[in-house]
């Protein structure tokens, strides 16, 4: 038996070995050939093409591959949304920014009256549909507002800077803020002022007071200050000396009352209502007291004379509207009693109206006795 085994070894030795062709092995297997997926055909950034004889030879990465993506020229390219969110870097940027070199300068954090004392205009930005406009992109409420947030952030540190005289630092800051300001800015700002009241060549205002639906125009004029040679005084009354008689029998001791000897100047001032005194025009006294209460909150009772036309409503509406007209004239002579004429709401228009009736009622709340036969 061992020797059968030797002699089919030898045998097996002495036959010539050779290469069988690949394409005499088939596989067997029914499983499906493994195909790579879509993402890793771009591997390969340069391609190879085959020669006649087999081998491969690249080509240089400059020829023209469809295949190769181009590289994305903003980070936030897969967002959705690039324009949006480096819009949104872009002014983190400038306020981190900003608000280093201000730290720097020692100018942050200011202390609460610095902050009352800065002169900071409200910006106004463009609206949402603008704004969605210019960064090509769908915008929501909380998207612009997130914008809207950093550019005030930024309109804080332009006042600052402006302040403080930084004029390079400011200019920087402006420079970014006017591509987000609306074009009707200028327009919006000056929307709620109105040109200041200008006096004419004698010195007099010309002001125009409502309340209801009464108007009131009013021509103040400063009352003259009368001359040093002919002062405007009270003259005394006579020396008054009263004897008392004594119980004795000397002489009665005579006591003397003197009024003092300096003049008193008396400033007279006119308020005429449709050419009558005021005091004939309105006969109740709170409807002077209303009247009168511009000079008293401004400290200029006596300084003034009011020439007054009105017209409209009643006596509540028309002393309201002389009221408004007065304050007005009063800031337009004396700029500086502005801010206790504010806080009075002396300069603003009262803005209550009388409320309409209603149907089937007696007035505008009041109803009809119910009765129930």
């Amino acid at each position: 038996m061992n020797i059968l085994r030797w002699q089919a070894a030898t045998l097996l030795r002495r036959i010539p070995c050779r290469p069988l062709a690949y394409s005499s092995f088939r596989l067997s297997s029914t499983s499906a050939r493994f195909i790579p997926p879509a993402q890793f055909n771009d591997i390969d950034q340069t391609p190879r093409h085959q020669k006649r004889d087999g081998e491969f030879e690249e080509k240089e990465s400059s020829d023209f591959n469809p295949r190769n993506k181009p590289i994305p020229k903003s980070p936030s390219f897969y967002t959705g949304r690039a324009t949006y969110h480096d819009a949104l870097i872009v002014l983190q940027n400038a306020v981190n920014t900003i608000h280093a070199t201000l730290r720097n300068l020692q100018l942050l954090p200011l202390p609460d009256f610095a902050r009352d004392s800065l002169d900071l205009h409200p910006a106004i930005w463009k609206p949402i549909e603008e704004m969605a406009e210019k960064l090509e992109c769908k915008l929501t409420t909380t998207r612009y507002q997130k914008i809207t947030a950093l550019l005030n952030q930024l309109n804080h540190y332009l006042a600052v800077a402006k302040t403080a005289g930084y004029k390079d630092l400011a200019v920087r800051v402006n420079d970014i803020l006017s591509e987000f300001e609306s074009g009707k800015a200028s327009l919006n700002r000056n929307r709620g002022k109105r040109a200041p009241v200008e006096l004419d060549q004698y010195g007099r205002s010309y002001t125009v007071g409502k309340r209801k639906t009464s108007a009131a125009r009013v021509w103040m004029i400063p009352v003259r200050v009368p001359s040093v040679d002919a002062p405007t005084t009270i003259p005394a009354p006579p020396l008054a000396t009263t004897e008392i008689p004594s119980s004795s029998d000397e002489s009665a001791a005579a006591l003397t009352m003197e009024v003092p000897k300096e003049p008193i100047t008396v400033t007279a001032s006119t308020i005429l209502v449709n050419n009558l005194p005021i005091s004939e025009y309105f006969r109740h006294p709170h409807d002077r007291e209303r009247i009168l209460r511009p000079f008293r909150v401004a400290g200029v009772v006596g300084k003034y004379n009011v020439f007054i036309i009105v017209r409209g409503g009643g006596t509540t509406g028309q002393s309201g509207a002389i009221a408004h007209g007065i304050a007005k004239g009063i800031f337009a002579h004396e700029p500086e009693s502005g801010t206790v004429l504010r806080r009075a709401k002396l300069l603003r228009r009262d803005p209550r109206m009388v409320e309409r009736k209603k149907t089937g009622l007696a007035k505008s709340r009041k109803r009809y006795t119910w009765v129930k036969r």
